[in-house]
């Protein structure tokens, strides 16, 4: 299998939000023009907010198959390599933000007519966004890997998982919820057993995977942004009752056995779409592209083969 450097392709979009231009980055595996006119190019949204693209990467490996597909990445406005804008006003950081850099990065690489997107955690709720408001012409097939369909379900679920971590870990938990002090160190090393058991259970963690969740705590204003702004993706967000504007996409939907994003809260895509397959890791939590990362790209791979 070919080496992430031999494959790719890095560069900056200018993305204008008002008289403002910024810059977003992305990293393209394979070829664009050689995939099939009906097909398109997978783009893949990273999850957080407020992290990087950099956790996703085993999914480059679509771009090596005996059917390559060109696979494109970016870091989100804010983050990673993007223009990073610490100490933006809140108000900036909304939804609508995020839909207009994602398309503007489909009108840069001309592929609006044609392509497939990874949805993964929060960009799941990204692509939801995306095609319930924007009702893409061009979207063909689409992946939400460890989804949400709510942020109560989410946070329901989490509920349910915190009582089989050691009784040590919850009560850090507790006291620095309660207290606001969730940016302490001690909160941080609880919350990491938490990710050991629930986020992706490969020990020690991918380097790309601590590298990405490290980029939200060294930089947390997109994340705080969004989690407690107009988006509330903290406790407030919800798609359930706008899933049948999805309802006509071909979707992949999975998570994995341990995963955060439990069945609950997976469920309603399965519910309210109409061409939907589900496939559940069972060696998996929240990262499969990591845990089961072959079966993963076969089954995802498969998926966006038709």
């Amino acid at each position: 299998m070919m080496t992430h450097t031999q494959m790719a392709t890095e560069g900056r979009i200018p993305f204008a939000v008002g008289d403002e231009t910024f810059e977003t980055y992305y990293k393209l595996f394979g070829d664009i023009a050689s995939c099939p006119a009906s097909d398109g190019p997978l783009v893949v949204l990273h999850g957080g907010p407020g992290i990087t693209h950099d956790y996703l990467i085993p999914l480059s490996d679509l771009a090596c198959r005996s059917t390559p597909r060109a696979v494109i990445f970016y870091d989100q406005l804010g983050n990673g390599r993007s223009t990073r804008l610490p100490g933006k006003d809140p108000t900036f950081w909304t939804i609508d933000l995020f839909i207009a850099e994602l398309e503007n990065l489909l009108a840069f690489f001309r592929i609006t007519d044609c392509f497939n997107v990874l949805g993964h955690s929060w960009g799941g709720t990204l692509v939801s966004e995306f095609v319930v408001r924007r009702q893409p012409h061009g979207l063909r097939r689409l992946v939400l890997s460890s989804a949400l369909a709510s942020a109560k379900l989410r946070n329901e679920a989490i509920g349910r998982l915190r009582p089989g971590l050691p009784d040590d870990v919850q009560a850090s938990l507790k006291k620095h919820e309660a207290a606001g002090s969730i940016k302490s160190e001690e909160y941080k090393a609880a919350m990491m057993v938490f990710y050991a058991k629930h986020a992706c259970r490969l020990q020690p963690f991918p380097p790309e995977f601590l590298y990405s969740i490290n980029h939200a705590e060294k930089d947390p204003t997109v994340l705080d942004a969004m989690r407690n702004g107009s988006a509330g993706l903290g406790a407030r967000w919800d798609v359930t009752d706008r899933i049948h504007l999805m309802r006509h996409i071909p979707t992949l939907l999975i998570n994995g056995e341990y995963d955060y994003m439990t069945d609950s809260v997976c469920a309603p895509f399965y519910l309210g779409i109409d061409r939907v397959k589900w496939v559940k890791f069972a060696q998996s939590s929240h990262s499969p592209h990591w845990e089961e990362r072959e079966r993963y790209m076969g089954v995802v791979g498969g998926f966006l083969d038709g």
